[in-house]
């Protein structure tokens, strides 16, 4: 079976939430963008050229906004269906019924990520009261309907405490996937209010790696994913990774994928290297996605060799940490992770 290339595809920019840590309503409210169902159908016929170039097969994650807002919503999920294109489903809460659930099912959809940014008060803080019950009352109607429920956190000072919690919670509840990653800051503002020390980020992987550890020794059925690539420095440290002999540390092996591994479309038809810092490469409405994942401008997010602390690591080529937070923290992808704790030798 190919291996399955992902794009994440935002197809509507209409939500009904807004969340504190949102990037698309952060700075204030820009226009709502959706993108028009015929530019969708041509979005489709690009992804399945780009994937054939590739040698792929192509995996969709489905967004927004929340994209069962967007009017044409089941048409493009039924022409997705029509070319088997395996889909995923991130979105909110509020829309979903077991009919609704069902039909997704049928459509080829095989996931659904919803979101927990903390426990009941800090999570309807973040986006809006009663959202946390929602999304609980949701996880057993994405199941019942044959797909996984996925929960994601966005992790950050202000509801970092209560994570580790978060690891017991979804246990209990029988999620299929749980996975975080970190805020990535949209302004010197937000900087402040929700930026972790490394050596406080490492204590929290720590605590979550102790519960992860024991809900697993209980038997709980929930995977969880190990976003971040800091887990990777965490490991090395202690012994659970090593690096493989002879490997080149300065080849690409694993960590950050932006350039490589995704897209992300916007329902402008902006492309995007990746969705969480500024990185188009490239715009739908005039150029073909095979063009743009093959042209410079994506090739310049390929270039590993400029990391300002990364490079001299021996971690270079599996980890880098993130990019885009760095981006986030000072307008440049290379600069130094804030929140890894290493000491450069």
């Amino acid at each position: 079976m190919p291996a399955r290339f992902p794009i994440q595809w935002h197809i509507t920019d209409t939500c009904d939430q807004r969340c504190r840590h949102c990037y698309i309503f952060a700075e204030g409210a820009p226009p709502v963008v959706t993108m028009p169902y015929d530019v969708c159908a041509r979005v489709v016929d690009q992804i399945e050229d780009l994937c054939q170039c590739l040698g792929m097969d192509p995996y969709v994650y489905l967004t927004g906004g929340d994209p069962i807002l967007h009017p044409d919503f089941w048409r493009v999920m039924e022409l997705l269906h029509s070319r088997g294109i395996r889909v995923a489903i991130m979105g909110n809460p509020f829309h979903l019924t077991p009919e609704v659930c069902a039909r997704m099912r049928e459509l080829g959809c095989v996931k659904y990520q919803l979101s927990l940014d903390g426990l009941r008060d800090t999570h309807d803080g973040f986006r809006k009261p009663g959202s946390f019950d929602a999304t609980l009352a949701a996880i057993p109607l994405i199941q019942d309907a044959g797909m996984w429920a996925n929960i994601m956190t966005t992790v950050s000072a202000a509801n970092a405490a209560e994570l580790p919690d978060l690891i017991d919670l979804v246990a209990s509840l029988n999620v299929d996937v749980y996975a975080f990653g970190r805020y990535c800051p949209t302004s010197g503002q937000r900087v402040d209010e929700f930026h972790m020390e490394p050596l406080a980020y490492r204590d929290l992987l720590i605590e979550c790696q102790r519960r992860i550890v024991a809900q697993k020794e209980r038997g709980a059925c929930t995977f969880y994913y190990k976003k971040d690539h800091l887990w990777k420095l965490l490991e090395w440290e202690q012994g659970t990774f090593t690096i493989p002999t002879g490997a080149d540390p300065h080849a690409f092996h694993d960590g950050c994928h932006c350039g490589r591994g995704h897209l992300t479309i916007l329902p402008t038809g902006t492309v995007f290297a990746c969705r969480r810092m500024e990185s188009p490469v490239g715009d739908v409405a005039r150029e073909s996605l095979a063009s743009i994942y093959f042209g410079e401008r994506m090739d310049a997010y390929r270039n590993i060799g400029g990391f300002e602390k990364c490079a001299a690591c021996p971690l270079h080529g599996w980890c880098r940490g993130c990019p885009a937070v760095a981006f986030g923290y000072t307008g440049s992808r290379y600069a130094a992770d804030p929140q890894c704790w290493r000491t450069p030798a």
